[in-house]
C-alpha cells in the first residue's frame, strides 16, 4: 500500500527522492524501489521568483523590488535591549522568547539575534536560544538574522537554524583571503550576508568610500565564491550625526547618497542598516529619536534602503510628527542649518523644562558663588563668563594657591557632573562636547599661569604645558573609530596631549608608541567582540614588558565587568574601564594625580574590581571546573632550583607576648574600616583616612565619631583597660603535594598544615595556586620555614558589659570597634617585628605603617578561614603549636576565637607568595581533603559549605 501512494506521487511528478521512516522494514524499501523504478524525478524549476532574495523561517520570504521595507526586530541583542541581556545572562530563554515574540507580533518580518558580550560564551548562548526559537512556532515563522562580529558565533548558529537566515556580517578589514573563507562557509550554509563597508584601512565615511568597498565585496562575491547577488546585502554604515562635531554633520547625507551608487551599479544587491546608530546622540530623549529615524528611513527608503534593524513597534508615522520637530530633523539629515544640532538640543530641553522655568535659571546663576558659575557654565556649555569667572577663581589664592587647583577643584567638578548626567541619559553627545569646549577655554586662559609658574621654579618651558600625554588606538581587527575621534576631543580640550594610532592597530605598534613618547596613560578602543580578546592580549603584553602605565579601557561592548573579570587581572597597574567619552576626562585627571589622591583611586578601582570579579564566579551559573590534577599540574611555579633558600629565624618555636605597649600598636592603626564599621565612607578623592573628613557627605560626622574614639582611646591608655597580648612561632617546613609538613629544628614532623588548590576556571589563568606552593618542596632538598601567630585584645568585654548597663549602644560599639581595629593593628605591628627582626627576612624594610596597610612588603599572612586557605579548622593546628590559651586566646566550640578582637594566621617569606582566592571546588577536590585530614566528607562539607559546588 505505501509503495503504491509513493508512486502515484512520483507520477505525478511531486518528488526528487523517496525513502522510508521509523516504521518501514528493508521488505518496504524493495517495494517502494520496484514501484518507482520508471519514474523520473521531479524537475527542478530553472527560476523560482526570479531576482528575489529567497529566505525562510517556517514559512517563505521573499525581498524583491517591489517588496516594501522590511522590518528587521532589534531586541533580541544583548547590546541593545537590558531587559534581553538580563534575561541571557541569568539563563532564562523561555522569557527571553517573549520579547522575540513581541517583536514578531509588532511587524518585525526578520529577528537579528546578537548575544555578543564579553561576559557571555557566545557559541553556546547563541545555540541555546536560536534552539529555543525553533521550537517556538509564532516566532520561527520569520527568518533570523545571526548577528555577532565572532565568527564562531555565527557558525554555531548557522548550524542549529532550520530555516534560511542573513549573516550579519562579514566585511573586508582583515582582508580578501579572510572575507572568502568566511562568505563560503555563509554561502555552504545557505544564507544570505551583509557586507560591512569596512576594509583594511577602516570604516567609510563619505559615499565615495562606502561605494568603492561595497564594490569590491560585490565583484568578489559574485565571481570568486559563486553567490547569488540577490543574497548579498550592503550596509554602509549609518554613523551619528548631530555630536557637536561638524564633520559628523554629512553623515546622513553620506547614507544615502551611497544607496543609491549602490542599487544604480550593483544589480540585485540589498541595503540594510542599523537605524538607532542614527540618533545615539539623543539617547535618553525617545521622542526625538524616533522622530529621527522615521525622518532618516522616510528618505532612505526612497533612495532604494531595502531593510533595517529598527524597533517596529516604536516608529511614528512621518506625517505625525510634530512640523517643527520634523523641520528640525529634516535639517539635520540634510546639513541644511549649520545650528541644527543647537536647535534640535533647544527643542528636547524645552520638552523636558518650561521657558520660565529655564528663563528663570538662565537669570540667577550669575549671581551664585564662582564655583557655582563655573560648574554651571560646563554644564551648560555657556562660555560667554568662563575666562572672567576662571580668572575670578584664579584670584582666589587662599582657595587655589595654584593654577592647577582651580582646573583640578571646580572646573574638574563640573566635567564629572557631566559625566555623570551623560550616563544617565540626562545630557546629550553634543552637550557633552560643549562643555568640553568650555572647559578647553578655562584651561586655556590658566595654562600662560602654570608655564609662569614652572618658569619661576627654573623649569623647563619651552614646550607647552599639558596635563598628560595619552596614546589611544582601536585595537587590531576593529575598524571604529567614532567614539574613540569624540574622546579625543574631549581629553584634548581638557589640556591633554592624545596621539591617536587610528583603527586596527595592533598591539606591538601601541606599545611602542607609548614608550616612545613616554605616554602617561594607554587607552583602547573596541566596538566589536573579538576586539575585548585583543585587549587582554594587549593588558599581557604589557605585563610582560614590564610597563605601569595605567590602561584604559572604552567601547560598546566593553563594560566595567568585562574588564574586572577578564583584562585587569593580566596586568597589575590600574587598568580602568571608561563608560564614555565625559568620564575620560574625570579618570584621566585621577590618574595624573601627583598626590596620594591617585593611590586612593586606584586602590578604590581594585577592590571594586575585585568584588566584581568574586560576584561574577560566585554566581556563574555554568561553573568550569579543571580536574584536581589539572590543577595541581597547572600550580603557581617556583623554581626551587635557583632559590637560596629562605632565611632561618632567630628561633624555632613558641614564644609569648604579654607587655605589648599601646601606643606602639596605635600607630599601625587602619582607620578607613573603623569608619565603615560606621558606615562613613567617603567618595574619592576622599577615600580613607584622614581625607574622609573633607567630604561634603560625611566629613563631619566622620569627624565627630573619630573625635569620640580618641577621647576612648586616652581612657583606655589612661585606665589600662585593654592589654594587648600574642604568640609567635617559627617551624622548619616543606610542602608535600597540596600540603605542609611542619617540623622542629631536629627534624621531628609536629604537624601538618592542609591546603585548598583553586580548581574553578576563571578566565584565561595561567596558574591555579594553593599555599603550599609557597613553601620549598620535599623534594627540593632545601630546609624551608613558615610562622604561625595569634593577638588578640583583652578587656573589651568588660568595658561593653559596663556600658550595656548604662544602656549606652553607642559606647559599647565603639569598644568593639577600637579593639578590633587594635588587634588588627597589633598583626601588622608583629608582622613588621617578624620581616625585620623575628624572622628577619627583609632586615632592610623601611616601611610607613601606611604602606604596610596596602601591602607593599614581601610574605603574606593568610588566615584559617579567609580567601587562601578557607578552612576554619587549620586554627586547630595553629592552636596546638602555639597554645594561645596560656595568654587568654582561646578557640570555641565553632572555632571563633575569644576574645572577639583577635587575629591568627600563618607566615609565608617567598617573595613571591601573593594573596588569592581559592573561590569554589568541586566533590573531587572535597573528598580528596577529606581523605588527606581523616575526617569524613561530611564534616569537612559542613566547614567548606560556602565553597562546596556539590553539583560537580
Amino acid at each position: 500500500m505505501t509503495a503504491g501512494y509513493i508512486k502515484s506521487f512520483a507520477e505525478d511528478g511531486l518528488v526528487n527522492i523517496v525513502g522510508g521512516c521509523c516504521g518501514t522494514t528493508p521488505d518496504h524499501i524493495q517495494a517502494i524501489a520496484e514501484a518507482v523504478k520508471t519514474c523520473k524525478p521531479r524537475e527542478l524549476p530553472t527560476a523560482i521568483r526570479e531576482g528575489c532574495m529567497k529566505l525562510c523561517g517556517l514559512e517563505p520570504m521573499y525581498v524583491g523590488k517591489h517588496t516594501l521595507f522590511v522590518n528587521i526586530g532589534e531586541r533580541c541583542n544583548v547590546a541593545g535591549s537590558r531587559r534581553f541581556a538580563r534575561l541571557v545572562r541569568e539563563g532564562k530563554y523561555e522569557e527571553a522568547l517573549n520579547i522575540a515574540k513581541e517583536q514578531v507580533e509588532s511587524g518585525a518580518q526578520i529577528l537579528d539575534i546578537n548575544v555578543d558580550d564579553g561576559m557571555l560564551d557566545g557559541v553556546s548562548v547563541m545555540s541555546t536560544f536560536v534552539n529555543y526559537i525553533s521550537s517556538e512556532p509564532s516566532i520561527s515563522k520569520v527568518p533570523l538574522c545571526i548577528d555577532s562580529s565572532n565568527f564562531a558565533v555565527v557558525e554555531a548558529g548557522l548550524k542549529c537554524y532550520q530555516g534560511r537566515c542573513i549573516v550579519n556580517s562579514i566585511s573586508l578589514k582583515e582582508g580578501t583571503e579572510d572575507f572568502l573563507e568566511k562568505a563560503r562557509i555563509i554561502r555552504q550554509h545557505g544564507a544570505a550576508v551583509v557586507v560591512m563597508a569596512f576594509d583594511e584601512v577602516g570604516q567609510a565615511t563619505d559615499a565615495a568610500r562606502k561605494y568603492e568597498i561595497c564594490e569590491r565585496a560585490y565583484w568578489l562575491l559574485v565571481k570568486e565564491v559563486g553567490f547569488d547577488s540577490n543574497d548579498i546585502i550592503f550596509d554602509p554604515n549609518i554613523l551619528t550625526i548631530a555630536t557637536g562635531m561638524k564633520e559628523h554633520d554629512t553623515y546622513g547625507v553620506e547614507f544615502i547618497d551611497s544607496i543609491k551608487l549602490i542599487k544604480t551599479n550593483l544589480p540585485g544587491a540589498r541595503v540594510s542598516g542599523g537605524v538607532s546608530n542614527f540618533s545615539f546622540s539623543f539617547r535618553g530623549i525617545e521622542n526625538v529619536r524616533q522622530a529621527m529615524h522615521a525622518v532618516f528611513l522616510y528618505h532612505a527608503i526612497k533612495a532604494g534602503m531595502d531593510m533595517g534593524i529598527v524597533h517596529a513597534g516604536q516608529l511614528p508615522l512621518y506625517s505625525d510628527i510634530d512640523p517643527e520637530l520634523l523641520e528640525l530633523c529634516e535639517n539635520l539629515l540634510w546639513n541644511r542649518d549649520p545650528d541644527g544640532t543647537e536647535k534640535l538640543l533647544q527643542y528636547a530641553q524645552s520638552h523636558r523644562v518650561s521657558n520660565t522655568v529655564e528663563a528663570a535659571q538662565t537669570e540667577q546663576w550669575r549671581n551664585e558663588s564662582v564655583e557655582d558659575r563655573l560648574h554651571y557654565a560646563i554644564v551648560k556649555g555657556i562660555d560667554t563668563h568662563i575666562v572672567a569667572d576662571t580668572e575670578e577663581a584664579r584670584l582666589c589664592k587662599d582657595k587655589y594657591p595654584r593654577p592647577l587647583n582651580v582646573i583640578e577643584l571646580p572646573l574638574m567638578k563640573g566635567m564629572s557632573t557631566v559625566g555623570e548626567l551623560f550616563g544617565a541619559g540626562k545630557m546629550f553627545l553634543p552637550q557633552v562636547i560643549k562643555a568640553a569646549r568650555v572647559m578647553k577655554k578655562a584651561v586655556g586662559h590658566l595654562i600662560p599661569f602654570m608655564e609662569a609658574e614652572k618658569e619661576a621654579a627654573n623649569e623647563d618651558v619651552s614646550e607647552r604645558s599639558y596635563n598628560g600625554t595619552i596614546v589611544i588606538a582601536t585595537v587590531k581587527g576593529d575598524v571604529h573609530d567614532i567614539g574613540k575621534n569624540i574622546v579625543a576631543v574631549v581629553l584634548g580640550c581638557n589640556n591633554y596631549k592624545v596621539i591617536d594610532l587610528g583603527v586596527m592597530t595592533p598591539c606591538e605598534v601601541i606599545l611602542r608608541k607609548a614608550v616612545e613618547v613616554g605616554a602617561d596613560i594607554i587607552g583602547l578602543s573596541g566596538l566589536i567582540t573579538p576586539s575585548l580578546d585583543e585587549m587582554v592580549r594587549v593588558a599581557k603584553e604589557m605585563e610582560r614588558q614590564g610597563m605601569t602605565i595605567p590602561l584604559l579601557i572604552g567601547g560598546a561592548t566593553t563594560s566595567k565587568a568585562h574588564t574586572a573579570v577578564k583584562i585587569a587581572p593580566h596586568y597589575s597597574s590600574p587598568t580602568i574601564h571608561v563608560l564614555d567619552a565625559s568620564k575620560s576626562v574625570v579618570v584621566c585627571s585621577a590618574l595624573m594625580d601627583q598626590s596620594s589622591n591617585r593611590e586612593d583611586y586606584t586602590e578604590d578601582i581594585k577592590e571594586e574590581y575585585e568584588d566584581i570579579r568574586v560576584d561574577h564566579y560566585d554566581t556563574l551559573r555554568d561553573r568550569k571546573f579543571l580536574t584536581l590534577e589539572q590543577a595541581r599540574d597547572k600550580k603557581f611555579h617556583i623554581d626551587w632550583s635557583e632559590y637560596p633558600g629562605t632565611v632561618a629565624p632567630t628561633f624555632i618555636g613558641r614564644r609569648h607576648f604579654q607587655d605589648v605597649s599601646l601606643d606602639d600598636v596605635i600607630k599601625y592603626i587602619d582607620w578607613k574600616p573603623f569608619f565603615d564599621v560606621w558606615q562613613l565612607r567617603g567618595r574619592y578623592p576622599n577615600r580613607g583616612y584622614p581625607k574622609i573628613f573633607n567630604d561634603a557627605t560625611v566629613g563631619e560626622e566622620a569627624k565627630a565619631v573619630f573625635s569620640d574614639a580618641q577621647r576612648l582611646l586616652k581612657e583606655i591608655k589612661t585606665a589600662n583597660k585593654f592589654k594587648v597580648v600574642g604568640s609567635l612561632g617559627f617551624y622548619q617546613a616543606q610542602s608535600v603535594g597540596d600540603d605542609i609538613a611542619v617540623f622542629d629544628e631536629t627534624g621531628n614532623n609536629l604537624a601538618t598544615l592542609y591546603g585548598l588548590r583553586q580548581q574553578m576556571v576563571r578566565s584565561d589563568q595561567k596558574y591555579f595556586p594553593c599555599i603550599s606552593d609557597f613553601v620549598a618542596p620535599t623534594e627540593s632538598g632545601l630546609v624551608d620555614y613558615i610562622g604561625m601567630f595569634a593577638v588578640g585584645v583583652l578587656g573589651a568585654e568588660a568595658m561593653c558589659r559596663s556600658y550595656e548597663l548604662e544602656n549606652d549602644d553607642y559606647s559599647s560599639i565603639m569598644v568593639k570597634a577600637l579593639a578590633d581595629r587594635l588587634a588588627e593593628a597589633y598583626a601588622e605591628l608583629l608582622h613588621v617585628q617578624v620581616r625585620t627582626d623575628f624572622w628577619g627576612y627583609d632586615k632592610a624594610e623601611e616601611m610607613a605603617p601606611s604602606d604596610t596597610h596596602k601591602i607593599k612588603y614581601q610574605g603574606i599572612r593568610p588566615a584559617p578561614g579567609y580567601p587562601s586557605q578557607p578552612d576554619h579548622t587549620e586554627k586547630l593546628t595553629i592552636w596546638k603549636l602555639l597554645s594561645p590559651d596560656d595568654i587568654g586566646i582561646t578557640l570555641s566550640e565553632s572555632l571563633a576565637m575569644q576574645p572577639a578582637a583577635a587575629v591568627s594566621g600563618i607566615y609565608f617569606a617567598h617573595p613571591k607568595s601573593y594573596y588569592f582566592s581559592v573561590g569554589k571546588i568541586n566533590n573531587e577536590q572535597l573528598m580528596d581533603y577529606a581523605e588527606r585530614k581523616g575526617e569524613t566528607v561530611e564534616n569537612i562539607q559542613r566547614w567548606l559549605s560556602t565553597i562546596c559546588d556539590t553539583t560537580t
